[in-house]
């Protein structure tokens, strides 16, 4: 199923995959597809323009104007690499259900196990998200400490309170720093108590986008035994440019440390270019294969080698999504200088430009980023804290309901008493606090900060008058 070189466009490469999988499905001698698959050609055109026109309502993921969510389209190569799987369906569980892409399965967390310097071999596999990786994660914690406790930190997020309910493990939250990072005093005080098993360290916050002291926090858990899992679903990329001077020191050597964690969760469908469905559980013992013992009376009878639903606890996968990983870590690669390094540079320096361009504005920078969410708050002339809260939310719909220049944000709700750590002079007047948020995930966005910023100021000032 070679690609040829013409089609230059990805209309034009999905043209050829189609035609390659044709050529390929009619190996297998001619049949009748049966009548009830049929749709009409009329009845479908109307409802795929329908269909269509629906699709419009979403907020331009795509654009640099949007800075809201973690959210953008995956790369085109990864879009062709999809859907050319997905035309055949392969399910990576047992490996007849997929043997090639259960093959660049294998292949590609390996990669990604060499990115974090696992020991070889290490074990992991994808997952359709990382909810699922970080359950999967909490399950080897409870059957490694099955009565003990997790401690995630105040800034983790809430999937790791909701998947220790889910497996019944009591989940301890450790009290954070200003900045959003794991306060390390604290954590020591609960590990006092050896009634923690596990502890859940994050790089890469989904709100403030920080990075917790993973250097010295796995020391400390090491002093009191206790196992170390890694979130790395947002941040976990960036450790490609551990020593690229666009990353802050503190921040690569945290991101550094992870290769000494024992189990580490990583989201392609974020930093990695991909669809949704692709998420990643690594973890540096091989042996921890051994809480995934299960047996099928039909699944896995067609290779002596491991399938890779025997280490996983979802059964049926799309093989498309590794598929599609597989292919664009041959055109992007792990690498600083080429491949993914170039396009993470990127959208750090989209969030240092941003956070910059706040300067000596009405717009104040919550903090220095460590990745790439730059978050901010507009000046209260009260200095309270409702007056932060209620400007935060009237510049984020001010900003999405211009008709001529919209600018797509998000809003973070933080501690007012963090807010007071900033402006000593504020009125605590209610708990929490509105602040806006920039997720700089797309490279381009590098060349539109500070316009954009400067749109937000003139939003500011209009909105004023």
């Amino acid at each position: 199923m070679a690609l040829t070189v013409a089609a230059q466009s990805l209309g034009g490469w999905l043209k050829e995959a189609d035609r390659c999988v044709s050529i390929w499905e009619s190996r297998w001698g001619p049949y009748e597809l049966h009548p009830s698959l049929y749709v009409d050609h009329e009845a479908l055109s109307a409802s795929y323009e329908a269909y269509v026109n629906r699709l419009t309502e979403n907020y331009p993921f795509f654009h640099p104007r949007y800075a809201g969510q973690m959210l953008k389209p995956p790369h085109p190569v990864a879009i062709l690499g999809y859907l050319t799987a997905m035309r055949i369906n392969p399910n990576n569980h047992a490996l007849d259900g997929g043997p090639p892409t259960a093959a660049m399965e294998k292949e590609v967390v390996t990669e990604l196990v060499r990115m974090f310097e696992f020991p070889e071999p290490a074990l992991g596999h994808l997952t359709s998200s990382g909810t699922i990786a970080n359950l999967e994660g909490l399950f080897v914690s409870r059957e490694q400490h099955p009565d003990k406790r997790i401690a995630v930190s105040r800034e983790a997020h809430y999937t790791h309170a909701r998947m220790g309910y889910v497996l019944g493990v009591p989940v301890e939250t450790i009290p954070a720093d200003p900045h959003g990072r794991m306060d390390l005093n604290a954590l020591e005080d609960v590990l006092r108590s050896k009634e923690i098993g596990t502890v859940v360290l994050t790089a890469g916050t989904t709100g403030l986008g920080m990075v917790d002291p993973i250097a010295d926090a796995i020391p400390l858990c090491r002093q009191y035994g206790v196992r170390v899992h890694v979130d790395a679903a947002y941040g976990g990329f960036f450790r490609l440019l551990c020593n690229h001077e666009i990353l802050d020191p503190m921040v690569s050597r945290n991101l550094n440390a992870i290769k000494d964690a024992d189990s580490v969760v990583l989201d392609p469908h974020k930093h990695g270019l991909q669809p949704y469905g692709c998420g990643c559980i690594l973890y540096r013992n091989p042996e921890m294969a051994r809480h995934y013992l299960h047996d099928s009376p039909y699944t896995y009878f067609t290779s002596e080698d491991l399938h890779l639903g025997e280490i996983s606890l979802e059964c049926s996968r799309a093989g498309a999504a590794a598929g599609a990983l597989w292919l664009t870590l041959q055109l992007l690669p792990l690498a600083a200088d080429e491949g993914l390094g170039p396009v993470l540079s990127a959208c750090l320096e989209a969030a240092h430009r941003w956070n910059a361009a706040l300067e000596d504005t009405p717009l104040q920078s919550w903090g220095k980023p460590d990745l790439d969410i730059v978050c901010y708050y507009p000046e209260a002339k009260s200095h309270s804290a409702s007056e932060i809260d209620r400007a935060s939310q009237a510049l984020f719909e001010h900003s999405m309901a211009s008709s001529t220049n919209p600018i797509f944000l998000s809003i973070l709700r933080v501690r007012s008493t963090d807010l007071r750590i900033r402006i000593p002079e504020v009125e605590v007047d209610q708990e929490h606090v509105r602040i806006l948020r920039s997720v700089l995930m797309r490279p381009e966005q590098a060349g539109f900060a500070e316009s954009l910023v400067n749109c937000l100021v003139g939003f500011m000032q209009s909105h004023d008058h």
